[in-house]
């Protein structure tokens, strides 16, 4: 998937054109780039900023669109009116998601758009949004009113399909406020305290890569919302002043793991007729929303397998399901997957040494919720050290199954290819 980010050049690499090349590559996209302006700064001040001329911005876009087949675009900094006007003009008619950051000024104290350029903004990107995304500040400013429900709706009647004012506090909490046409909802989670550069980035990219993968603004907010906040809980000291955010590293570690079994050779045999799913959580999860998962499945194509779907919480029930059982005893477990069983993988597994559990589907209580959920908490009832394997044997129309976990997506993959072949 190819996304483009039109924003500021960042040296410190914590927001701007960086920050999306981050962010856009952890989730397994592709970004390109058309710098707006340059800046001086790093995470404790702000040294200036110069904007690149109109004409040779517009020949980065034209360029990038006569090349690349773009899914969307995103528009961060842009600093002054000739700028919004050479944006406006070479991407007003390209059909594809447009997601709009507005930045008014850095977390280090520059100002990023010129106030003579507010008008132009309103006039000239608000109506090219599927998706806009102040944090509530730069609601208040677009708007020109404090309440961010009205600010919301004053946005929309720009032109703009969807709102989204971020960052409202109250009390523990953080919230997201989310216009999607006459309704609205608000999703929150717990405040993390402190400042740091580039959760706002992160948010607008996770936006756009669900739109683009063809999720709705629902789906695609709340998503955005986990990434945003788990970045932020994530986020690194790397110079004097501000931590920078570590861009999705759950979703990273995921895809990382994912890939490396997809290019095991031999690994299409160990894939069953149900495909397989891979998932990825922090600690403690409470249900499969906690979860990141496949949205879709890996699945055997010929000799090869694909993962058909992206990468989010909440893509995976019964893998997922699997997780929290387990993970309800051994905290520790954080990543599982499936894969077909066979007596001799379940041998092969003995014979490496990794510790393998069973489960009867036929001693199922009628009474139990969910089958594997009650398989998995019977499979470790009776163990102390936490499981490499848990497997049963399949029941009427039910396909036999072994379920692979670990403390880490890798150690998942790991124990994987070592059963390849078998």
């Amino acid at each position: 998937m190819n996304l483009l980010s039109i924003g500021g050049s960042d040296p410190s690499s914590g927001s701007g054109i960086q920050g999306d090349i981050r962010a856009f590559s952890s989730l397994g996209a592709h970004c390109l780039s058309a710098v707006t302006a340059v800046t001086a700064q790093n995470t404790s001040m702000f040294g200036g900023v110069e904007p690149v001329s109109p004409g040779i911005l517009g020949e980065q876009i034209k360029c990038i669109m006569a090349d690349f087949d773009l899914a969307g675009i995103k528009i961060g900094m842009v600093y002054n009116q000739d700028i919004i006007k050479v944006i406006h003009r070479t991407i007003r008619k390209t059909g594809i998601p447009i997601v709009v950051d507005p930045v008014v000024r850095s977390t280090t104290g520059g100002v990023l758009l010129e106030r003579q350029a507010l008008k132009s903004y309103k006039k000239l990107l608000v109506p090219l949004a599927t998706a806009i995304t102040p944090n509530q500040e730069e609601a208040g400013i677009l708007a020109g009113v404090r309440s961010h429900a009205k600010a919301a709706r004053i946005i929309r009647d720009m032109g703009a399909k969807n709102v989204i004012v971020t960052g409202i506090k109250k009390g523990g909490k953080i919230s997201d406020y989310i216009l999607e046409k006459d309704a609205h909802r608000t999703i929150s989670d717990t405040l993390i305290r402190g400042t740091n550069r580039g959760s706002g980035g992160v948010h607008s990219a996770a936006v756009l890569f669900c739109l683009a993968s063809g999720h709705g603004m629902c789906d695609a907010a709340r998503f955005a919302k986990q990434a945003a906040h788990e970045s932020i809980k994530n986020a690194i000291k790397h110079g004097r002043g501000l931590p920078i955010t570590d861009t999705a590293p759950a979703t990273r570690r995921l895809l990382g793991a994912i890939h490396r079994i997809m290019d095991a050779r031999g690994i299409s045999g160990l894939i069953p007729e149900c495909q397989t799913n891979f998932v990825h959580s922090g600690p403690n999860p409470k249900n499969t929303g906690d979860v990141l998962g496949v949205a879709g499945r890996i699945v055997r194509v010929g000799n090869h397998t694909v993962m058909a779907g992206q990468v989010r919480y909440g893509g995976s029930k019964h893998v997922a399901s699997a997780l929290i059982a387990a993970s309800k005893k051994f905290p520790q477990l954080r990543a599982a997957a499936n894969i077909r069983y066979s007596e001799s993988v379940v041998s092969a597994a003995k014979a490496a040494g990794m510790r393998v559990s069973v489960y009867d589907r036929s001693r199922e209580p009628e009474s139990a919720p969910s089958t594997i959920s009650w398989g998995i908490k019977s499979a470790v009832s009776g163990i102390k050290r936490p499981p490499d394997i848990i497997y049963h044997t399949g029941g009427w129309g039910k396909e036999p199954m072994i379920m692979v976990f670990g403390i880490t997506p890798d150690a998942v993959a790991e124990k994987i290819t070592r059963l390849i072949d078998t």
